[in-house]
């Protein structure tokens, strides 16, 4: 049975990671060394990783999907107004059916956080 599927985000430093997703968007740091942190939020969980070589080659984009975008929105409009991303910094209904917001690092990374409508 699936439990998680959970990505390896690399990062020309380490730091620059753990800014955006500890002090930006409120996750928790459950490991760390020197070239690895492992970071949760409820369920959702991120490996952070110091390459510099993988760094280079991919700037992700990762989605979380969450029951109340809404409040989310406003935690991450109070918390890191400066990290909203500059192209869907608002909570907006997209074709595809579902409502969403995005957060970019100063790496570009990208976190687009999506809710879904509800069943019935």
């Amino acid at each position: 049975m699936f439990n998680n599927l959970i990505p390896k985000i690399f990062y020309h430093h380490l730091q620059d990671g753990l800014e955006f997703f500890v002090d930006g968007l409120g996750f928790e740091i459950l490991h760390q060394d020197a070239s690895l942190a492992v970071i949760a939020r409820d369920v959702a969980k991120a490996y952070i990783v110091q390459s510099p070589e993988y760094a280079a080659l991919d700037r992700p984009e990762l989605a979380i999907e969450t029951d109340d975008i809404d409040a989310i929105h406003r935690e991450m409009s109070t918390r890191c107004a400066k990290l909203l991303h500059p192209h869907a910094r608002t909570v907006s209904l997209k074709p595809w059916g579902a409502r969403e917001f995005a957060m970019l690092d100063k790496t570009t990374v990208c976190v687009v956080f999506r809710e879904w409508p509800k069943p019935g």
